[in-house]
């Protein structure tokens, strides 16, 4: 991926100075027919072309804002009622991310989302140890997490 950013770069920069033109509006122009050129040119790398990484990227932030604020709503329910029906519990997700910094990050997007803790995780990097302040349903749970946060770090990383 870095590769490619700096290629598309490089080519801005060649436009520029073929065009004899200095100016910002004519190294975005230089850079938007790189890509152009990068992706003509995509079956010769090795990686799916950068753009796309990209955009899961921003996905995957998308993503965790939604559940960050929908997760804050549901601590204010808890905070904010007058009777606690809580029911706090701690549950086992199977993983099928194999990388550590995709386990990381999906230990860290679980954490930072209110509510939730990954409390540890199991020698073979395939289980994580999580505690809910308030779980409902344990599998749908799970679920939620897989097809949130799971299915867009693979998005990034593939």
């Amino acid at each position: 991926m870095a590769f490619q950013i700096l290629l598309n770069v490089i080519l801005a920069w060649i436009w520029m100075f073929l065009s004899s033109d200095y100016s910002t509006i004519a190294f975005f122009k230089g850079y938007f027919f790189g890509l152009l050129i990068i992706f003509v040119l995509r079956r010769f790398f090795h990686k799916r072309i950068y753009i796309l990484s990209i955009i899961a990227i921003l996905k995957l932030l998308w993503i965790f804002f939604i559940e960050l604020i929908k997760a804050n709503i549901d601590v204010l329910k808890v905070i904010f009622s007058p009777t606690s029906k809580v029911k706090p519990g701690i549950f086992s997700l199977e993983t099928s991310l194999t990388e550590g910094w995709e386990i990381t990050l999906l230990s860290n997007l679980i954490t930072l989302t209110p509510g939730t803790l990954v409390i540890d995780i199991s020698d073979d990097n395939k289980t994580l140890y999580i505690h809910a302040i308030n779980i409902e349903n344990v599998e749908q749970t799970k679920q939620d997490i897989k097809n949130t946060f799971e299915k867009a770090i693979k998005e990034v990383s593939h």
